[in-house]
């Protein structure tokens, strides 16, 4: 039986940011801390002297060093116990906050922890080069600021941006064209696309291959030729494994600031709007149309050829084969208004009730 590991060694559960694993800024001031999260500063009630702080931390295990946050309710009893110097949240929590920490209160505490925990974990450039395993074609271009990681492929007339960094093992086809300070995960593909700026591509993404069509001839099936592209706007993050089919005579387009979750499928001709949501394992049919704003929950299926409106909500699991209009908030299979949808679960779970035994 092989010996336990030293006890340095094992994993133990910390605070966030692992230093093997992020990088680490600071200490902050707490002043510069309230002006990075656009909060406003409340001091300890006690009246202990402000200090810096040195990292960000949950509720639960922040130290006196630490700055935390509160967001949902389900977590106020948290506030009792913690040690925190400082604690981001809103108004509503404003008099909760223990009185040796401070506040810093906002009306918006998850973007302020987001910001807050940027400004002690930032993302670093990547250093700039091309490793000496890369297979970069001499027609491609790439930027001087450009990493190209470990066995990366880089093909013929391939464009790399400004500070674009290519994880291990990437495949950038021929002509495609990538923008100014994106991150391209491991293991990820990408042919026929143009992407442009501050665009995340997590492992194992699969962006333009072939989308699924095909014509029944007289022997079998014929592949329809896919021709047209995917075209990736400004600041999209895609998630892992996900797959983004090229167009077949349109091109496949995904809006500016949308993000895409996880092990989303979405096929050919589809057009994303700006700032859309797919959750994970969801399934978006070609020719699909989604405006600006809209949210599909995760395992929802949405039919080809149709519109969903603007910030409409698409709930899990939910069977979409019509049109959705602007706002709508629908769930079920098929597809209907959250009302109408619980509405006849309950007169279901009724009917479905065994009569009371006659005496």
């Amino acid at each position: 039986m092989e010996a336990a590991p030293p006890a340095s060694s094992r994993p133990s559960l910390g605070l966030p940011g692992d230093p093997r694993f992020f990088a680490r800024k600071g200490p902050f001031s707490i002043a510069a801390i309230a002006e990075a999260a656009d909060c406003t500063l409340q001091p300890p009630r006690n009246g202990r002297e402000l200090s810096d702080l040195r990292g960000v931390g949950p509720l639960q295990s922040a130290t006196p060093a630490d700055v935390s946050f509160l967001d949902n309710r389900r977590y106020a009893h948290l506030l009792d116990e913690t040690r925190a110097g400082a604690i981001i949240t809103s108004p509503a929590f404003a008099d909760r906050i223990p009185e040796h920490s401070a506040a810093l209160i906002t009306k918006a505490p998850y973007l302020a922890w987001a910001r807050a925990a940027a400004l002690f974990h930032p993302v670093l450039p990547p250093a700039p080069g091309i490793h000496p395993s890369a297979l970069v074609d001499p027609t491609a271009r790439v930027a001087a600021t450009a990493a190209i990681g470990p066995f990366c492929v880089v093909g013929a007339d391939a464009q790399i941006g400004e500070g674009t960094a290519l994880g291990a093992h990437a495949v950038i086809g021929e002509g495609v064209s990538i923008g100014e300070r994106c991150r391209i995960g491991a293991h990820v593909s990408l042919s026929h696309a143009l992407v442009g700026d501050r665009v995340t591509l997590y492992a194992g993404a699969r962006i333009g291959q072939d989308g699924f069509g095909f014509a029944v001839g007289p022997a079998g099936f014929e592949t329809v030729p896919q021709l047209g592209r995917v075209v990736i706007h400004d600041d999209v993050e895609i998630g892992a494994n996900a797959t983004i089919d090229r167009g077949s005579m349109q091109d496949t387009v995904i809006g500016a600031g949308t993000r895409i979750d996880n092990l989303v499928q979405i096929g050919h001709n589809a057009r994303l709007g700006r700032c859309c949501i797919v959750v994970s394992q969801a399934g978006i049919s070609g020719s699909t149309e989604l405006e600006d704003y809209v949210t599909i929950a995760a395992q929802a299926g949405l039919i080809g050829h149709i519109r969903i409106g603007a910030k409409a909500r698409i709930g899990a699991q939910c069977g979409v084969m019509s049109d959705v209009e602007a706002g709508a908030d629908v769930i079920g299979s098929p597809a209907m208004p959250f009302r109408e949808f619980f509405r006849n679960v309950a007169t279901l779970r009724r009917l479905s009730r065994k009569p009371d035994k006659e005496s």
